[in-house]
């Protein structure tokens, strides 16, 4: 788990970016406050497909196991495909966001739509760039919303389970 920045963790894999997700429930944290992006799947691990069955997300193959566990967990689940990134899968509030940007046409300085999204909840340029590189070699990235408190509180929660330290 690598924390560049104050409100966006980034894991490996999609194990570790779930076991992540899970802990933050158990302490009671507010799940709606969460986003995470990945790519859907691994060179070992081939989904055939999403779809939605009203509230819930049905998938097939190995990670999307994984995402319809997690879409279970987080709201707002959606699949794009995003020219320059590919396909990837999100849930929480950055889904909205992606989508604004999607529908207005809007794109900061010829930055991709993810990254236009990321610097729209505050994300520096810099640190989008980093974020969406990380993206396409198939790390996952769990964006936490909402005041400093709730910063603080989802960082303490993981890295006391990690015991790794913030960068």
């Amino acid at each position: 788990m690598e924390n560049p920045d104050s409100s966006i963790y980034v894991f490996n894999t999609h194990i570790e970016a779930e076991e992540a997700i899970r802990l933050l429930s158990r302490s009671g944290f507010d799940l709606q406050k969460l986003s995470l992006v990945g790519k859907g799947y691994h060179s070992d691990e081939h989904p055939v497909g999403f779809y939605t069955d009203g509230d819930k997300v049905k998938s097939w193959g190995g990670v999307g196991a994984f995402w319809g566990g997690i879409w279970g967990l987080l709201f707002t689940p959606a699949v794009f495909f995003l020219p320059g990134v590919g396909l990837i899968a999100l849930a929480g509030p950055l889904v909205s966001t992606l989508i604004s940007v999607l529908e207005g046409a809007v794109v900061v300085g010829g930055l991709s739509a993810l990254a236009a999204s990321l610097t729209r909840i505050g994300i520096p340029q810099d640190r989008v760039i980093k974020y969406e590189t990380l993206l396409k070699s198939d790390r996952y990235l769990l964006v936490v919303h909402g005041s400093i408190d709730d910063e603080m509180k989802a960082r303490a929660v993981l890295e006391g389970a990690k015991k790794v330290k913030s960068v």
